[in-house]
């Protein structure tokens, strides 16, 4: 099994500045990283107004969902999932073989501006956590064995 590498507190500033310039660029409101599992890594905007735990787990749920539909329809995989609702829409993406990208935006806003700009940010999340990677190949976590209501508070510096 694949699992997380561990990650320090640069490399999450590294990509939570990838997650801000997202969501500026693309005019959305929350931008969060997850596990495949759905564990929430990280995440930056509005962390007020959604439930940003549910919100990483019900995504990646369907997001992998739909990557069992695209085996059914011989395809190796559909590489993102869009959700539009009447405020907000969904954007999700694979950044690699551990982490989805998921994005909130007003539904008023196009997607097309938000799938413009995803691709760029994956890639230097991607890039992160490939350092993080090389650092230690042999540390990994698997967040599905740590059983923990709010696993972004691993990933944050202890006061």
């Amino acid at each position: 099994m694949v699992t997380l590498p561990q990650l320090l507190e640069a490399d999450i500033h590294q990509i939570d500045a990838a997650l801000r310039d997202l969501l500026k660029l693309g005019e959305a409101t929350t931008a969060l990283l997850t596990d495949q599992a759905g564990f929430l890594i990280t995440h930056q905007g509005d962390d007020q107004q959604f439930d940003l735990t549910a919100v990483a787990a019900l995504a990646t749920g369907a997001y992998m969902a739909n990557q069992s539909i695209a085996n059914l329809v011989h395809e190796t995989n559909f590489s993102s999932t869009y959700q539009q609702g009447e405020h907000h829409s969904l954007f999700v993406t694979g950044v690699d073989q551990q982490c989805l990208l998921i994005v909130i935006f007003p539904s008023q806003n196009s997607v097309g501006v938000v799938k413009y700009y995803t691709p760029g940010v994956s890639r230097r999340i991607a890039a992160q956590i490939k350092l993080a990677r090389q650092r230690d190949p042999a540390a990994g976590v698997d967040l599905a064995t740590l059983n923990l209501a709010d696993s972004e508070s691993i990933f944050r510096r202890k006061t």
